[in-house]
């Protein structure tokens, strides 16, 4: 069946897995099917504002106190921590979440997949949820995460942030993981148990699907594996851009008019550390750039600051317009700004806060993509020669380019909406 198929996507509750299926599903409505989205209450109107209908499974307790904001600002601390000094805080209080976003989840949405009635499920998740794989239909996973969240002996282990060559360090990392997890992840075999599934192996939170599993990840900036990947059940898309009808000005600045665009970023995690942020728009200020600054939802902790003139701050901008003008992207490493600086052949600084930001953010080094630095441990002088040398340097403005064509060639999208009509005409 490939004719006008229904289509859930249920992503996870982050702009970037949701925007990444935004893009898939554009396409398939273009060809005729009905992609619908499922998705957590606090994500209403996100997928609507592209014409596509919501379903609500709430993946938390609604009566909880404790926001995505106090949960930041608490970790704000724990950031500047190398990524195995944040296994037992950030990275386990996380799991914890996630897991309880499962349980949660596990009480309605077997019924909203009734009502849906799908005929393929397309799940961007981190952790499994039982009633997509047992409701009878194909299911399709999605890692739009770094490509480690698949596992192989031969590369580093998610969220480590090793360098490809560091063994040694993939071993104490991922021993290291599986003590911290340990709790959380007998609780989740529990929940799987309850379920009817069999119990997952320490540390693992989500298997591979046995139709289709889909790596947003650039194919040029893939790891060696020792275990190839099976390509009848595992393709990268080469990144996933959608489209966006976004027309944007570069305001009047205290610049030259050529000089050099520079858009930082951190996203809604990093937005919140606002101390950080002034001292990097300080910064800015210093150098001979125009300068974007995206400050999130924290525009109001700025009233009272004296922001550069070559610098212009904002809540929000049409982020793929803004990366594919500028010059120099400054970044925390979540994967759309990694994606999409890549695809549009924008050299990074990555300086990473958390999660798969390490991995993202070593991987641009290692392959000379870009530079990655620590958040907060920095001197004018290196941050300065970063920028210039994303600006100059020969070797790392060819590759992204080479890159961007890459990914510019494969049109992720499109290969990922013949794929899933592969699945439905061969197990629909």
């Amino acid at each position: 069946m490939t004719d006008g198929a229904t289509i859930a996507f249920f992503p996870e509750a982050a702009y970037g897995p949701a925007l990444n299926s935004v893009g898939i599903a554009q396409v398939c409505r273009d060809r005729g099917h009905e992609p619908v989205f499922i998705c957590d209450p606090s994500m209403e109107g996100v997928f609507e504002e592209y014409g596509f209908e919501e379903h609500y499974v709430p993946m938390s307790d609604p009566d909880a106190d404790a926001g995505w904001e106090e949960f930041i600002n608490t970790h704000i601390p724990n950031f500047d921590k190398d990524p195995i000094d944040q296994l037992d805080n950030y990275v386990e209080e996380t799991y914890e979440a996630i897991v309880a976003s499962a349980e949660w989840a596990e009480t309605e949405l077997p019924d909203v997949l009734e009502e849906i009635d799908p005929d393929l499920i397309v799940v961007d998740n981190v952790i499994l949820f039982p009633s997509t794989k047992q409701y009878g239909v194909p299911w399709v996973r999605i890692t739009s995460c770094s490509e480690n969240e698949i596992p192989d002996p031969n590369i580093p282990p998610h969220l480590s942030g090793a360098r490809a060559d560091d063994v040694e360090n993939f071993h104490e990392f991922q021993q290291r993981y599986e003590e911290v997890i340990g709790d959380v992840h007998e609780r989740f075999n529990e929940f799987l148990a309850e379920h009817g599934e069999d119990p997952y192996p320490r540390g693992l939170f989500y298997e591979t699907s046995p139709y289709l599993n889909l790596l947003k990840y650039p194919e040029r900036l893939r790891w060696d594996r020792w275990n190839e990947l099976d390509p009848d059940r595992f393709q990268y898309l080469n990144g996933c851009i959608r489209e966006e009808d976004e027309s944007y000005e570069v305001p009047d600045l205290e610049a030259d008019d050529d000089a050099p665009l520079l858009y930082l970023s951190f996203g809604s995690l990093g937005a919140g550390d606002t101390d950080l942020m002034k001292r990097l728009i300080e910064f800015l200020g210093t150098q001979p750039y125009r300068c974007l600054v995206n400050v999130g939802d924290y525009e109001d902790a700025y009233e009272d600051f004296e922001v550069p003139g070559n610098v212009a701050i904002e809540s929000w901008f049409p982020q793929q317009t803004v990366i594919e003008r500028a010059d120099v992207v400054i970044h925390h490493g979540g994967n759309n700004t990694f994606n999409e600086c890549l695809y549009y052949g924008t050299p990074a600084i990555v300086m990473p806060y958390v999660w798969d930001g390490h991995d993202n953010a070593t991987r641009v080094d290692e392959t000379g993509h870009g530079i990655k630095l620590h958040r907060s441990d920095w001197t004018d002088d290196e941050l300065a020669g970063a920028i210039e040398t994303c600006l100059t340097d020969g070797t790392i403005r060819e590759n992204v380019e080479r890159t961007a064509e890459d990914m510019q060639s494969s049109d992720g999208r499109k290969k990922a909406a013949t794929l899933l009509e592969d699945v439905l005409e061969t197990h629909g």
